[in-house]
């Protein structure tokens, strides 16, 4: 991009594109596919080694359900401050 002044000291920027980037926006059409995805869904990226072994939407539901189904109902509730760990590393 080139940089030039102003008469009044400021810079502008002009743009060296050429005029095949200069796209007309009012031409753009919606996204046909943005309709077809579900308000209430969420969507997650997975790391590539925790996709390789749940492949499917399915198998990720399923274990995840089975997780929150070993999981309390409600939170426990805290008695006072919790005591610190012993310290068990040596030096």
């Amino acid at each position: 991009m080139k940089k030039t002044s102003n008469p009044e000291g400021e810079r502008l920027i002009e743009s060296d594109l050429l005029p095949e980037y200069n796209l007309d926006y009012h031409k753009a059409k919606p996204n046909r596919f943005a309709g077809n995805v579900d308000r209430n869904r969420v969507v997650v990226v997975l790391d590539p080694d925790i996709a390789e072994v749940f492949t499917t939407p399915e198998s990720v539901n399923a274990v995840l359900r089975a997780l929150i189904a070993t999981m309390p109902s409600r939170p426990m509730p805290q008695q006072g401050p919790q005591p610190e760990a012993p310290n068990t590393l040596h030096e």
